[in-house]
């Protein structure tokens, strides 16, 4: 049968994933209901009763089954990244990477490698909004024919915490407040910013957590990093130090806060939303995975320790090798089967690829499996479909709950003579998984190498990385997130001891919002190496174009339809998604509204077009809705663009005079107002507009 993500019903080749679940998906089309157990139904409506008005029977096993399946349908959420968006997707890398690593999946530029890639947030539970200020998780799954191989990063490149032995606190600190279960999905309260104050390790992430990169635009924008320093290991045995990156081909952009608070009012699953929709209409996200490489002889050439997975290796140091491109081309068809039982863990590696002693990565190659064990029902969690790996896994663990294999012969033990001794060993020379053979030595100790204890630098070279309006968010979240504690002590000590440390006007503004004395210079004040990474800053991150962007032509009965036409087909030609939202769902002509202006506000899109007409400008100068639309989007620093009488409708909003970022023009300046607002769109905001703009009611 055709899939709805397959033109013509047509399977790639290269989805070897996907054919190994054919026997496990389930199609109901022409089907008849049966129980579990095969008994046709027939009457799926009623409980067997003892006369029409009598008590229902015990005997009913139709029901009981039917019953208990239900009480019995909710696995316990993650901990931690339990609200998450997956899709399927391929991977290939560009050219041999035998240099590096002797993976197989790193090395044929003909191969594709299915994988399977979950977005998550990090705070909040299954049922929390996407866009809250946080941390987003970016796990991806490689199926290769070695094994599977799990890249589990974040959104953003370092952590809160040095050592896995203080996990447990962050989280209970970043979680919901224990006396009243508030708030969700938020940092924004007493226990988080009394534990990250205490902990002046945190200090970096923080700064990222306050940044543009906890709100990201969509998941399609969003880069990803491995956190951990990793190893390669090649087929001669040489290893080196490696650190992961996810780069997103169109781009990074981020959400501004106001916009991130109406969405997730608005609509709570914008960002899952995004991703689903923008896969079924066939924008297919593209990441391409990049390495940066350190030589072992330069483990300790930097001034941090590349084992302190607080700190980052500064592009300008060591510069990203980009080595291939992950493309998602396919969504779940079943989410709790596939995104929610998907099982991630840092421990399943692959030969070539290996573990450092960074305390934290230690931590999470035990965590992981216990957590999978529990929250999936046993040490069998790896033979759920969307978990099994593509290659054979013969081996001698047997039973346990929820096991599928059924396996064959007497030998459940090795070595064994009954079986011919198999399954048998694979010698490293012939592909068998192979510890790199690290020396170790030391004392049994409880202390954390000096190494690691500057913890404000980077935090300092992340400030100093960001042009202004990235500078101006962080001091405004920072300000707002405080502003939600209660206790006066916890404030003033993260601005006194913490912000003081990572930038003195940092410091002094957050403070003077807050309304506490200007804090004193910090004791430790941060020195980073280098001064600034321009490569940190989200306005460097953009690319051209305006390829999948959401263009709202915001209109009303009475508009010419075939200006919409002309209209949707100048932005389709860019590659951009246009809607045309109005008061109501009634025709224009021969055009069907996409939307409400009401169902889908302008905080949904990327830029907005009025296109004017008569009869629809009188009715959307007139519309408080739509004027609104209008003036929120300008609020938040999108292209405008208007044409005839459609800059009444700007005019209306008492829009400024000659803003920025707002092209206009009569019929015949169509052409020039197009080539305009498109070349504004593909700045994603306009920046120059800031000032401007907070004078705009929210």
């Amino acid at each position: 049968m055709p899939h709805r993500n397959r033109p013509n019903g047509k399977r790639s080749g290269a989805d070897a994933k996907s054919q190994s679940l054919e026997s496990f998906r389930a199609h109901a089309d022409g089907e008849a209901l049966r129980t579990n157990q095969g008994v046709t139904i027939a009457d799926n409506q009623n409980t067997l009763r003892a006369g029409p008005r009598g008590p229902s029977l015990l005997e009913d096993f139709i029901m009981r089954e039917k019953i208990t399946h239900f009480d019995h349908e909710r696995i316990p959420e993650r901990i931690v990244h339990a609200r998450g968006s997956a899709a399927h997707g391929v991977f290939r890398v560009y050219e041999s990477q035998s240099e590096l690593t002797r993976a197989d999946f790193l090395q044929d530029p003909a191969k594709e490698t299915p994988v399977y890639v979950r977005f998550s947030t990090v705070q909040g539970p299954r049922g929390s909004s996407d866009t809250v200020r946080d941390v987003r998780g970016f796990a991806t799954k490689f199926y290769t024919e070695e094994g599977n191989f799990d890249l589990v990063g974040n959104n953003m490149p370092v952590f809160f915490i040095q050592d896995a032995i203080k996990f447990p606190d962050f989280v209970h600190a970043v979680k919901p407040e224990a006396p009243d279960e508030m708030p969700t999905g938020g940092t924004a309260h007493d226990t988080f910013w009394d534990f990250v104050s205490l902990v002046p390790e945190s200090a970096h992430m923080v700064i990222w957590a306050m940044s543009d990169r906890a709100i990201p635009r969509s998941l399609r924008t969003m880069e990803g990093f491995g956190v951990h320093t990793f190893r390669f290991i090649n087929g001669k045995g040489k290893a080196r130090f490696i650190k992961w990156h996810w780069r997103p081909v169109l781009g990074s952009y981020s959400l501004l806060w106001d916009e991130a608070q109406k969405i997730a009012g608005k609509d709570p699953d914008f960002h899952r939303r995004d991703l689903w929709q923008a896969i079924e209409r066939g924008d297919y996200p593209e990441f391409e995975l990049g390495v940066q490489v350190i030589e072992e002889s330069d483990e300790h050439a930097f001034g941090f320790d590349l084992l302190d997975p607080t700190k980052l290796i500064p592009e300008e140091l060591v510069p990203v090798k980009i080595i291939g491109k992950m493309t998602l081309n396919r969504n779940p068809d079943n989410f709790f089967a596939e995104t929610e039982q998907v099982a991630f863990h840092p421990g399943h590696i692959v030969p070539g690829i290996d573990f450092t002693n960074d305390p934290l990565l230690q931590g999470r190659l035990f965590s992981y499996t216990d957590t999978q064990i529990s929250r999936l029902g046993g040490p069998n969690f790896h033979e759920i479909p969307i978990n099994r790996p593509v290659c054979p896994f013969q081996n001698n663990q047997r039973d346990a709950m929820h096991r599928q294999t059924i396996n064959v012969g007497q030998a459940s033990y090795e070595p064994n003579s009954v079986s011919e001794g198999w399954p048998k060993e694979t010698a490293p020379k012939d592909g068998g998984f192979e510890s790199y053979q690290e020396r170790m030595d030391g004392v049994k100790i409880r202390v954390r190498s000096e190494s690691f204890a500057d913890h404000f630098s980077q935090a300092t070279l992340f400030y100093n990385s960001m042009s202004e309006p990235e500078k101006a968010h962080i001091q405004a979240a920072y300000a707002f997130e405080l502003g939600k504690v209660t206790k006066p002590e916890i404030r003033e000590r993260t601005v006194n001891e913490i912000l003081a440390n990572i930038d003195a006007d940092l410091a002094a503004n957050v403070a003077q919002a807050l309304g506490l004395a200007k804090p004193k210079r910090g004791s430790k004040p941060g020195k980073p190496e280098p001064a600034s990474s321009p490569a940190l800053s989200l306005l460097n991150r953009g690319q051209p174009g305006i390829k999948t962007r959401k263009i709202a032509v915001l209109t009303a009965p009475g508009a010419d339809a075939a200006l919409l036409k002309q209209l949707r087909d100048a932005f389709a030609k860019e590659g951009a998604t246009t809607l045309v939202v109005a008061p109501t769902l009634e025709p224009i002509g021969d055009i069907a509204p996409d939307a409400t202006i009401a169902g889908m506000p302008s905080v949904m899109f990327d830029a907005v077009f009025v296109p004017g007409g008569e009869k629809a400008t009188e009715a959307l100068t007139q519309s408080g809705d739509a004027l609104h639309f209008v003036l929120e989007a300008f609020k938040h620093l999108k292209a405008i663009g208007a044409i005839d009488t459609g800059r009444l409708v700007l005019a209306a909003a008492q829009l400024p005079d000659q803003a920025e970022g707002v092209a206009t023009g009569d019929d015949a300046d169509l052409k020039r107002v197009l080539k305009a607002f498109i070349e504004t769109a593909a700045q994603h905001r306009v920046w120059s507009r800031a000032a401007q703009a907070q004078a705009v009611p929210a």
